[in-house]
Order: C-alpha cells, then sequence, then structure tokens
C-alpha cells in the first residue's frame, strides 16, 4: 500500500471518530503546553508505515528517511523525540483502527502464540520498564522474558483476533475470549489440548481440533480436518512476518504505552499486507495435497 493511500485510509478513519462526543480518543486534553504540530492522522500513518518499510528500528527510520525524504507530505515534521512523545496519545485511535480491519470468519480458523521479549535474559532482574507487567515464560525455544501475543486467523491468513498477556499465561486461557465470534472449526497444536476447553467451546459452536500427545489414545478424525491441521503452519508463518517484516518484537522500549503502540502499529501493517499467508481451498487443488498415513 503506498502512503498516500494509507494516509488516505487513515484519515478518513479518524474522521469518524472526531464525531464522538468524547475527544480524549484523539488524546487531547485540556493539559497546560504545546500542542501537537501533527494531526493524529499522521502521526498514526507515519507508524505505521514504519512496519511497511522494512526497517530494523524507529529511530533510524525518523530521522534518515521520514525527515529526509517525507518532508513535503508531512510539513509540520516535529524532532525525533518529540514524536516519541506524541505516539501514546493514539493508542487508543490504533486500537479502533485495528478493528476494522479484521477478516471475516470462515468456518475454519487457526491459533497459536508466540513470544515477545522485552530484554535479555540476562537483564531481567535489572529490567524496570515492564516491572509487574511482564512475566518469565517458557516456550520450544527456552525461556525469555515479556509478553505472549496469542492471534486467531482465517484460512486466508486474515486476523480474526488477538490478546496479550503476560510471558507465563497457559495458551489456553485467553481462547474462550478469542473465538467469541467464530463458528465452525478451530486449529490449533498440542499446547491446546484441554477437555474442559474443548466442552466450552463446543457450546460456542466451536470444534477445536488439536494433534495428539505421544501418551494419548489415536482417534479417527476425518480426512479434511487431517489436511487442514497439516495446514497449521499458516499461523506460524504470520507469527514469523510480524516479527521479521513487522518488527513487532524488539528489546529497546523504553515505556509501556510505546511498546503497545508499536505492537498495534505492527499488526495494522500486516492487515495492509497485499499477500498474506493463505490457503487454496478449491475442490481441484484437494487431490494435489499429500497422501495421509
Amino acid at each position: 500500500m503506498s502512503l498516500i493511500k494509507l494516509f488516505c485510509d487513515v484519515d478518513d478513519f479518524v474522521k469518524t471518530i472526531t464525531t464522538w462526543p468524547d475527544h480524549r480518543l484523539l488524546g487531547h486534553s485540556n493539559k497546560p503546553g504545546p500542542k501537537p504540530k501533527l494531526s493524529a492522522s499522521e502521526i498514526m500513518t507515519i507508524l505505521i508505515y514504519f512496519h511497511m518499510s522494512r526497517y530494523r528500528d524507529f529511530k533510524t527510520y525518523y530521522i534518515q528517511y521520514v525527515q529526509r525524504h517525507l518532508r513535503s507530505e508531512f510539513p509540520q515534521l516535529v524532532s525525533y523525540n518529540r514524536f516519541v512523545e506524541l505516539m501514546p496519545l493514539t493508542l487508543l485511535p490504533l486500537c479502533l483502527y485495528l478493528s476494522t480491519q479484521m477478516g471475516e470468519v470462515s468456518g475454519i480458523s487457526f491459533i497459536d502464540s508466540t513470544p515477545l521479549p522485552v530484554c535479555h535474559n540476562r537483564r531481567i532482574e535489572r529490567h524496570k520498564v515492564f516491572a509487574g507487567l511482564a512475566a518469565r515464560g517458557k516456550t520450544s525455544m527456552g525461556w525469555f522474558y515479556g509478553f505472549k501475543l496469542h492471534l486467531v486467523v482465517n484460512d486466508q491468513g486474515e486476523l480474526l483476533a488477538f490478546y496479550l498477556s503476560a510471558g507465563n499465561m497457559d495458551d489456553r486461557k485467553p481462547v474462550p475470549k478469542l473465538t467469541r465470534r467464530l463458528f465452525g472449526k478451530l486449529f490449533g497444536d498440542k499446547g491446546y489440548i484441554s477437555q474442559p476447553l474443548f466442552d466450552q467451546l463446543m457450546v460456542q459452536n466451536v470444534q477445536l481440533i488439536t494433534g495428539l500427545r505421544k501418551n494419548m489414545k489415536n482417534r479417527l478424525l476425518p480426512l479434511m480436518d487431517k489436511l487442514l491441521l497439516r495446514k497449521r503452519a499458516i499461523i506460524e508463518t504470520i507469527n514469523d512476518q510480524l516479527k521479521n517484516i513487522s518488527q513487532i518484537a524488539h528489546t529497546r522500549h523504553r515505556s509501556t504505552h510505546n511498546f503497545l503502540v508499536n505492537v498495534i502499529a505492527g499488526l495494522i501493517a500486516y492487515t495492509h499486507q497485499p499477500k498474506k499467508p493463505a490457503l487454496n481451498l478449491r475442490n481441484e487443488n484437494l487431490a494435489s495435497l499429500p497422501a495421509l498415513i
């Protein structure tokens, strides 16, 4: 998506929420001090565009790209330090905007979580920014200190729901909240195995399908369910793109609000990605899938 198209889309949305009676949604307040020169639409656009730019860190992106090459697009640009101060003002508008970019429920959904470390393991004892919020967690890759991002996507790679938790939260705990508007089948890894959770989701008209642990009895699954369970890597690919392309995970955060802004803006950037990891579920292509053993 081009910068101009992105700005127009964001600005159209911001104009809809400025009609709400509570103007604090845009970060405006009656506190004394200089008012932001940049509009909420401009700040949001710059933030989202960073996650589309392939720059590794925001400071380099803002100083070397925005300030040098986007002066004509943003004539009221402020210094980098001032922009960092303005970022938290857009947290709520970004969250509202993200809610408008979610995909359609198709009846085939995938769920997974990914760690978001906020510091190196050796610095946990000295870390102060997220004290009382972040926690130690463990994944298949080892221990980390930070948060978990829980995602639900459809078969076209579109975001359906997300949830941010402390790093030590059980992956199964936020599932009922993530699946409120879902129906059909939900595919997850072995970390979501739970009979009470399965029964609870069935009441919501959602069938949870997972792999089996080695000590579990084998069960019969329809052929289509087995094929789709093998395609669960789609959400792992999305997590990888969010981290390596959208840059939602790094350990340089100096405030909680700016950490949240970075995650939300990264998710928005992914929703605008023209080509997302997706499954082609047309009948003529099912025959080309690998045979089951």
